[in-house]
Parts: structure tokens; C-alpha cells; sequence
């Protein structure tokens, strides 16, 4: 078992609740900007809240719950997305010493009914009338919830006109109350394999996080002397977007809101709002860079893009070595090459990000080499940082000027990481969480001796960074039993332009197999450049045949990575991709992989029975080996 050594914490320890900082940052700043919205849905004017106005309408909020019964530990769901006024009603909760339970807006009836009942909810904000009816029909069995208040019913103007007899010396004591040791947050895990379980979250472990990430890097947020502004665009539902709305607030960052996921409506925040620091997930920034070159496609400079970014690897590959002690640094061909494509590709690439992006930071699940090299390449460096929600959000990040892309960095001050010998990783510090509400074996079960068992599997290099390998759970080991980790395969998978996801398969099966769906936008182009001659049949055949050879393609390039015994040697495409509404995503956009399995049982047997030789034992199958024909598409 290896263990990395802690290091000294950098951060200052909290001395009370989260919503202390945004009082102190009013009464030092008041005229500082600190939250953004647009003024429309597709407008491109931010309007903007002081730090003034932020805590003026956090205390009427705060007094509204007061009168309303919201207590100290009470515990109150907020059902929406990503808006500011999730931000101020997360605030005046934590001034009242109420504990927040985000829950994700699409969640199903089931999972809405779990979560309230769970904890015990008194009270739920949504969004909008949909949201009313979801909760409204399991209202008969959730005894303890007394308040069901509408975002877009003006249940905020409601609640700050309840509360206006409650004097604010009430509100100002009752926040000065709050423990740095008590909960905050009341965090779900995503549920991809069972049942979601509530993480309670202290508000020591989300400052500790935030504080220390803004003492390392908080710096790096913006140009010397320009505040930062951060689009805040992940779901607070999930605790990378919870850890996000803390840091910018505890950090006096501007912090814009955009509720709307959709391609253009973030493209066009991002260029309106002009983000100096992007939070991201590598989904998103895969979905960035193949509507890069999409677009250079429909503009006939495909060949151009692909050069540009080859380059733009090779450039930052370069920088890494000679940043790590390993080499000299690009050599001058590459260099001119880069300067140029800087002029004609680069400039306008992080033009797309608003243009005044300088670095980034990737969470969720680990960010691809090539990818994170292509975005250094361009000019926007993208930290890999590892957390999960036991632990508040961050453990890891990269150190400034030894980034090593590919990992996810070291672990941060004062937090520690292990590496147990059957690869498991085990983190402690300050942010890990204070347990599981009402389960206490299941808690038990991953805290051993102070140290968080996380489930993922990983190594340590010898200078201490972090490489995720996988899920145990999520571990396939074939009938020959070689264990095969899927991540890496499906990571690779889905930098083609054509894959949209991917699932690698294969337990107690001869070989590894792959369920794979398109990208609809991408597969129309795709087609479109095809020009086929013929007549429609003839054209559907070819085109067929095509797309065969195109995504066989892409998985050779995955299988480049893994040894014969890892390769894909069978695929499917499916007509469908994996969703949140078709039960086969968790909100937080995991694959539901159990489930995947189930669902799609008679295509992965149809997969495999197709390459059935006559005659043959499944143990000499094996043996035999599985030729780079053996892909399957139907």
C-alpha cells in the first residue's frame, strides 16, 4: 500500500457557516459584482448583483424562512437549475442554519419521492409548474414536508414579503450560530448502480476545499489586477457545481448563471458573459472540440482543423517535458508552426470560449491526454482535478508549473491519498464527508481508520500524481479472465467525431465488446459529405458500409492503447443514445451501466452469438482469438 505523505494545509480553518463570507465580503466590498444573469433567455446583456444587493436579499430571503418555520438543521430541497436563485436561497439557508438538499431538476417521480422522504424534507423550491406536479403527486408520502414554493410562481417575492415583521438582528444571530462542524448540504450520489445514497456535507469540508484551491490557485484565475469571472453552467444539484457557486463566492469571483445546457445557449453565454476560468466536465469539452471541427468541415477547412490541432498537441507535449525536466521544449519548426496556426486557428477557437479564457478545470471523470494537450495547445490550459461527493468535491489538482497531463495532479494541501495494494483509493482530510444520512453500515463500509474507501481504482507515479484507472465495479473480467477496466476504452472511443457514448462490455464473455451510439449532429454532416452515387438503395447500402469502416476505425484507434487481450474485438450500434429520460443516465450524466446491460441483453448476446464459429467450444473460440473482422454491425 502506498501512501502519499500529507501536506501542511494552506488555507485558514473556518470559524463558522458557509454565508459568513458573503457578509464579510459586503461589508469589505459592497459594490463589488458577484453574481450575473442574463437579462433574457437569449439575451446578450448580464445583469448584475453587488455583493451588497446579494446580502440585502439573502437576510429578506432568511427572514422569509424564519417566519415560514425554517429552523436551525431543518432540511429544505431546492429542485432547479442552474440559476441565481438557487445561489441566494442556498445562502439565506445556511445563514438560518438549514441544511440544503439539492435535488437534480429531471429526476423521476421515484427518485424525488426517495430523496424528500430520505431526509426528512420540510420544504422543497422548483422551478416550474411541472416540477409542482412531480412533487405534488408524492406529497401523500412525505408527512413532514410543509412547504412546496414555485421559482417562476414568485415564490421568492413571496417568502421575502413573509418575512418582513422578522427583525435582522433575528437573522444576524441566528447565522452567527452555526458551527463550522455542522451539515450543510445533504449531497446524493449519482446512483449508477443502485439506490442514491445522501452524503451529509459540514461546512468545514466545502470551505476547506474552496479556500484551498483558492489559496494555491486562485490567482490563476483571471489577468493580474481584473477580478475573475466564472460562467457557472454544471448543475448545483451535483457537488462540482455546489463546490463551484462556493468558490466564486468565498473567492469575491463573478459568478454568471446559465440554467440552459443546450449547444447554442451555452455558446452564446460563453461568448456574452467572456469567462476568464472555465469549470467543465470532459463530456463538454469533448462536445467542444468536435464542434470545432465541425464547423471548420462545413467551412471546407476540416484539413486545416486536423492540422492545427496535431500541432497544437505536439506544441503543448513539448512544453509539458521541458516544464518536467525531460526535454528542451518544442524545437523551431514546431514553433512556427504553432505561431502560425496561433494566427489563423487558435485565436479564434478561444474566441468561441469568449476570449478571455486562460486556463480551466475538468472534474467529474478523468479528462483524456490527448484532449487536455489539445486544449493547452490552444491556450487554454485544463487542470484534471479529481474529487468525488464524499468528499466535498476536490481532492486532487495539478501543480502550477509542474501540470502533467493524463493525471489528475496531487493530492491537495492537507488532504492525504493512499493506494491500496488491490489499487483502491483511499483519501482523508478535512473534506470528507460526516457520513451517510440514516445508513450507518453503509458508512461504516467506507470509512477505515479515518480513511475514505472511494471505489476507484488508481496509481500513484513516484512524484506523488494521481492516475485514475476505473471503477471496481465497473471492472469486467472476460470468461478467460483477464479484468479488463473500461474506462480508457470508452474514453478514447469518444474522441471520434461519430461516437456520441460508449459501453464496453464483456463479463464472462470470450472477448470485450462495445455498445456504441452516434452523434446526431456529427452523423448528419457526416453524411451529407458523403455524395454518394446511386440509387437510394444502393446509396443506404454504401453509406452503410461506410459507417461500418468509420467506426471500425475508431475503435482500432481505442484498441491502440490496450494490449490484444483488452481490445474490442466486437461492436454494436445502437439507433438511440443513453439518457437521462430513458432511464440509462443518472442526472449527473453517469452511464447507468447495470442497467445498460439489461436493457440491451438480446443485442450484446446477438453481438456475440453472431460470431459463433460452427463446431467450435467456446474454450476453443478462445483460443483461436478473435480476428479484426470479428466487429459486428447491425
Amino acid at each position: 500500500m502506498r501512501d502519499l505523505a500529507l501536506a501542511p494545509p494552506s488555507a485558514a480553518p473556518l470559524t463558522g457557516g458557509l454565508a459568513d463570507s458573503l457578509f464579510a465580503r459586503a461589508d469589505e466590498s459592497p459594490d463589488l459584482p458577484v453574481l450575473a444573469h442574463r437579462a433574457g433567455p437569449d439575451s446578450a446583456t448580464w445583469q448584475e448583483i453587488t455583493a451588497a444587493e446579494f446580502r440585502d436579499e439573502v437576510v429578506r430571503l432568511a427572514k422569509g424562512l424564519i417566519a415560514s418555520g425554517i429552523s436551525p438543521g431543518a432540511r429544505v430541497a431546492i429542485m432547479a437549475r442552474t440559476r441565481h436563485e438557487w445561489t441566494l436561497l442556498c445562502h439565506a439557508l445556511w445563514t438560518v442554519g438549514a441544511e440544503v438538499v439539492p435535488i437534480y431538476p429531471t429526476s423521476s417521480r421515484d427518485q424525488v419521492e426517495w430523496i424528500l422522504r430520505d431526509t426528512g424534507c420540510v420544504a422543497v423550491l422548483v422551478e416550474d409548474e411541472q416540477s409542482v406536479m412531480t412533487v405534488g403527486s408524492v406529497c401523500a408520502a412525505l408527512p413532514r414536508l410543509r412547504h412546496v414554493w414555485q421559482l417562476d410562481g414568485g415564490a421568492l417575492e413571496q417568502l421575502a414579503a413573509r418575512g418582513e415583521f422578522i427583525p435582522p438582528a433575528t437573522v444576524d444571530s441566528m447565522r452567527r450560530i452555526v458551527l463550522p462542524d455542522a451539515t450543510a448540504v445533504i449531497a446524493y450520489t449519482s446512483g449508477t448502480s443502485g439506490r442514491a445514497m445522501g452524503c451529509a456535507l459540514s461546512h468545514r469540508g466545502l470551505a476547506f476545499i474552496c479556500d484551498t484551491l483558492l489559496a494555491g490557485w486562485g490567482h490563476t484565475a483571471a489577468p493580474a489586477g481584473e477580478q475573475g469571472a466564472v460562467l457557472a453552467f454544471l448543475p448545483f444539484s451535483h457537488v462540482y457545481g455546489l463546490m463551484i457557486q462556493s468558490l466564486c463566492i468565498r473567492g469575491g469571483l463573478l459568478m454568471g448563471h446559465e440554467p440552459d445546457l443546450g449547444g447554442e445557449s451555452l455558446s452564446s453565454a460563453l461568448r456574452t458573459f467572456r469567462p476568464t476560468y472555465l469549470y467543465a466536465v470532459p463530456s463538454l469539452l469533448e462536445k467542444i472540440y468536435k464542434n470545432f471541427l465541425r464547423t471548420a468541415q462545413q467551412q471546407g477547412r476540416g484539413a486545416l482543423f486536423e492540422r492545427a490541432a496535431g500541432t497544437a498537441r505536439d506544441f503543448a507535449a513539448a512544453v509539458e517535458r521541458q516544464r518536467l525536466g525531460r526535454g528542451g521544449g518544442p524545437g523551431f519548426d514546431l514553433r512556427l508552426q504553432h505561431a502560425l496556426y496561433e494566427r489563423t486557428v487558435y485565436r479564434r477557437l478561444r474566441a468561441a470560449l469568449g476570449g478571455r479564457v486562460l486556463r480551466a478545470t475538468s472534474g467529474g471523470s478523468p479528462l483524456n491526454r490527448g484532449l487536455s494537450l489539445f486544449y493547452e495547445g490552444i491556450g487554454v490550459y485544463v487542470h484534471d482535478g479529481y474529487g468525488l461527493t464524499e468528499t466535498s468535491g476536490g481532492v486532487t489538482m495539478q501543480p502550477l508549473g509542474r501540470e502533467k497531463s493524463g493525471t489528475v495532479g496531487q493530492a491537495l494541501p492537507g488532504t492525504g491519498i493512499r493506494v491500496a495494494d488491490d489499487g483502491e483509493i483511499l483519501v482523508r482530510g478535512p473534506s470528507v464527508f460526516q457520513g451517510y444520512v440514516g445508513d450507518r453500515a453503509a458508512t461504516r463500509a467506507v470509512l477505515r481508520g479515518g480513511w475514505l474507501a472511494t471505489g476507484d481504482l488508481g496509481r500513484l507515479d513516484t512524484e506523488g500524481y494521481l492516475t485514475i484507472t476505473g471503477r471496481k465495479k465497473d471492472i469486467i473480467i472476460t470468461s478467460s479472465g483477464k479484468s479488463v477496466a473500461p474506462a480508457a476504452l470508452e474514453h478514447r472511443l469518444r474522441t471520434h467525431p461519430l461516437v456520441h457514448q460508449a459501453v464496453v462490455v464483456g463479463d464472462d464473455r470470450p472477448c470485450v465488446g462495445a455498445l456504441i451510439t452516434l452523434d446526431p449532429e456529427f452523423l448528419g454532416d457526416w453524411r451529407a459529405a458523403l455524395s454518394l452515387p446511386g440509387d437510394a438503395p444502393a446509396r443506404e447500402a454504401r453509406e452503410e458500409n461506410a459507417l461500418r469502416e468509420e467506426i471500425a476505425r475508431a475503435v482500432a484507434a481505442a484498441n491502440s492503447s490496450v494490449s490484444r487481450a483488452e481490445s474490442i474485438r466486437v461492436f454494436r450500434v445502437l439507433p438511440e443514445p443513453f439518457d437521462v429520460t430513458n432511464g440509462l443516465l443518472t442526472p449527473s450524466m453517469k452511464l447507468r451501466r447495470d442497467e445498460i446491460v439489461r436493457r440491451y441483453a438480446l443485442e450484446i448476446d446477438a453481438m456475440y452469438q453472431s460470431r459463433t464459429r460452427p463446431g467450435r467450444t467456446p474454450a476453443a473460440e478462445e483460443s483461436a482469438g478473435w480476428d479484426d473482422s470479428d466487429n459486428v454491425f447491425r
